[in-house]
């Protein structure tokens, strides 16, 4: 028996392929077009569009109208049409791409664009601060710290090596070039961050980061940093940088903090001379001055003296040449009451031929009342001579000649 025959019916050639008999004709496309659209109305609730009469005469299913598709398909058109719609909260962006290619930006609000696969929606926060950490990692809650010594070893200027650690707050500027133009943008960000923190560093000597220079050193990581982003166009903004440690490497610790304590005790000898010399020279400028107030006062008064007795002289020396004889005798008698004027002694004159002698009582007892210890002498009184006369002399001329 040959391999295409059965053993029923030997005489009957089939198609080895299709099962057909060879003298069978194909299919018609009529009908398979038609068995088609019967199960895609039977899919979408209808019946086959030829049905088959059953025995009572009534059909198998019914015929589906066109209006029931066409409702049904456009349902379907809005439901996914409504898939497009999309709300942007408050403090984001939405950016819309269109078969992968930017489209536009949208602002807070709702929105619409065409559903997937034609536009997709890309929601950015741009309020949100976002922080990078160089030199140190921060736990949870920012509470344990731990060093990253590859990032926080610094050289400085001065060929010091300092220990740095870095904090830096940033925002989304622009969020199409924070999601087109740079690949990964924190990453260029912490990168930059480094890059421009090494720069600052390598500029600066170690005294100067270590103590009185950090503000300034934030200040420049800043601006360096910020135009580093806007080279690249990343779409960041540094909002904060803040230097959270700054310090020699753990090795040398010791001795940096031996260093800064001479200094500061340095300082401190300085604050005390300076407050000393604040309260000591104020003083001494007084001083200075009321003694060169006293030296004029007094210049003044020896000039107003010498310049009255040299008025008082020379109204004298009038008088005097007018009659030299009665002026000497003047002054003389003027002296004298001068110089014994306060004396408790009485002088008479026993020459004179006057018996008759008056004692001021009454002087003598004031006196003796004022000074009641002392003695009392009653003495005569003596020659006047030509010494005498000479020696009231020469006591004006001195006089004359000091004024």
């Amino acid at each position: 028996m040959s391999w295409d025959e059965s053993d029923n019916d030997k005489d009957k050639k089939k198609d080895p392929w299709s099962g057909r008999k060879k003298d069978q004709a194909p299919p018609d496309l009529d009908e398979v077009i038609r068995s088609m659209q019967d199960k895609l109305s039977a899919l979408f609730g209808g019946g086959p569009k030829n049905p088959k009469t059953s025995g009572n005469g009534q059909s198998s299913s019914s015929v589906p109208s066109g209006p029931n598709i066409v409702i049904i398909l456009v349902v379907a058109a809005l439901v996914w049409l409504a898939t497009g719609i999309y709300i942007v909260d408050e403090g984001n962006r939405g950016v819309i791409l269109r078969f992968g290619k930017y489209h536009e930006t949208t602002l807070p609000g709702p929105h619409w664009r065409f559903p997937k696969p034609i536009d997709n929606a890309l929601i950015i926060n741009v309020d949100q601060q976002r922080f990078i950490e160089v030199g140190y990692r921060s736990g949870a809650n920012q509470q344990a710290i731990s060093a990253v010594r590859k990032e926080a070893l610094m050289l400085t200027e001065d060929e010091n090596i300092i220990d740095v650690r870095l904090a830096v707050q940033y925002k989304v500027k622009d969020a199409q070039d924070y999601i087109f133009n740079v690949r990964a943008p924190e990453v260029t960000l912490k990168q930059s961050t480094e890059s421009a923190l090494r720069a600052v560093i390598g500029k600066s000597k170690m005294d100067f980061v270590l103590t009185e220079g950090r503000s300034e050193v934030v200040a420049k990581v800043e601006i360096e940093l910020q135009a580093m982003l806007d080279a690249y166009g990343t779409g960041l903004i540094v909002s904060s940088v803040n230097l959270v440690e700054a310090q020699p490497p753990e090795e040398v610790q010791g001795a940096f903090s031996d260093a800064i304590k001479a200094r500061e005790d340095e300082q401190r000898y300085i604050n005390e001379a300076e407050a000393y010399s604040n309260e000591v020279i104020p003083k001494a400028r007084g001083a200075a001055s009321r003694i060169v107030q006293e030296a004029e006062a007094y210049e003044q008064r020896v000039i107003s003296e010498a310049l009255g007795d040299a008025s008082r002289f020379s109204q004298l020396l009038v008088q005097y040449e007018a009659a030299p004889e009665v002026t000497r005798k003047r002054l003389y008698l003027e002296t004298m009451e001068d110089v014994l004027g306060n004396s408790r002694k009485v002088i008479m004159d026993v020459k004179g031929g006057n018996s008759l002698m008056y004692l001021p009582i009454d002087k003598l007892m004031e006196s003796s009342a004022a000074s009641p210890v002392q003695n009392r002498f009653i003495t005569p009184p003596e020659k006047t001579t030509a010494a005498n006369t000479g020696r009231d002399g020469s006591y004006r001329d001195r006089t004359v000649r000091g004024r």
